[in-house]
């Protein structure tokens, strides 16, 4: 379809977090370190987990790596140009950029919503079937859970560009916010989308929502065997399982609150895009490394193998 015989848009404007000058400049230093130390954060967790034999052979370690990954594209979609944006006074986007960011968004937070889901999996195998452990956490199907998180985000994104792509936009082009959503954006049709809006946001509803319940059932379930086991491990598990659950509830509860009131006015709602577009995919290393003495241990052993190089 030619876009343009249906739309006279060729950018849209954002606006922002914040319209003053002097926010704007604490912004672009504050964003910056923190969007430094969340790539670098996340590419370590890579890198630890590829080189040491241990924990790439791990389920867990391997799953883990794969959401450091989709957690660097997460915080890269819109935030390198939210930075850029804080130094100029009108802060534009192509139309072409405007439906990648949505694109990506919700290719890469379906992805990781599926993946959290097959996390929460391997750790109910792991505690609820020990000795079945390694046969069912095989690595063939710890690389289809990925591929079935990425393919599921991937048809997820489709489904959400494909008719965003080919509405007829005329008139106005402001969004408010510092990136492209999918709600904001699809207001901005010179048609009526309130139906479509409410199908397309259902999508991402139901998404998010289906993921959360499973979640849940499965981190009570793992929870309820542990505590019936009382053995040893029990606090190795209930440690493991709450920087999971901690994750999940960092990752999930600006998702859902934004996709429930999707067309309502909340100024709330920059601060929560902020979070799990930008300190989420930051905590998560965080969460997982500080609490876990595996991941220290490999990050020392990387450390001193580089020193010992040079």
């Amino acid at each position: 379809m030619d876009l343009q015989n249906y739309s006279s848009v060729s950018e849209f404007v954002l606006h922002g977090l914040c319209s003053s000058r002097h926010l704007q400049d604490f912004f672009f230093v504050f964003f910056s370190v923190l969007y430094v130390a969340t790539v670098l954060g996340n590419l370590l967790i890579v890198i630890t987990v590829i080189s040491d034999s241990h924990l790439y052979s791990s389920p867990m370690y391997f799953l883990l790596g794969n959401l450091s990954f989709l957690d660097m594209w997460l915080a890269s979609f819109a935030t390198p140009k939210m930075i850029r944006d804080f130094l100029s006074d009108r802060k534009l986007i192509s139309f072409g950029g405007c439906m990648a960011q949505i694109f990506f968004l919700h290719f890469i937070g379906g992805a990781e919503m599926v993946l959290l889901v097959s996390m929460a999996y391997d750790r109910y195998v792991a505690i609820c079937k020990p000795l079945h452990y390694m046969t069912m956490m095989s690595r063939r199907t710890c690389i289809g859970l990925v591929l079935v998180s990425w393919t599921i985000g991937f048809v997820h994104s489709i489904s959400q560009i494909a008719f965003t792509v080919n509405l007829p936009y005329c008139g106005p082009n402001e969004v408010d916010n510092f990136f492209c959503d999918l709600p904001l954006v699809i207001k901005l049709a010179c048609v009526d989308t309130y139906v479509l809006g409410i199908l397309m946001i259902s999508d991402s509803g139901l998404l998010s929502m289906s993921c959360f319940v499973l979640l849940m059932i499965s981190y009570t379930v793992i929870l309820v065997t542990v505590q019936r086991r009382a053995t040893g491990g029990v606090s190795k598990a209930l440690s493991t399982c709450s920087a999971h659950i901690m994750v999940v509830t960092i990752f999930f509860g600006p998702c859902i609150f934004i996709y429930i009131w999707p067309f309502s006015r909340f100024s709330v709602d920059k601060l929560l895009s902020v979070f799990y577009t930008i300190f989420t995919p930051l905590l998560n290393p965080l969460i997982y490394t500080l609490r876990n003495e595996e991941m220290k241990a490999a990050m020392k052993k990387l450390r001193n193998r580089y020193v010992t190089f040079h």
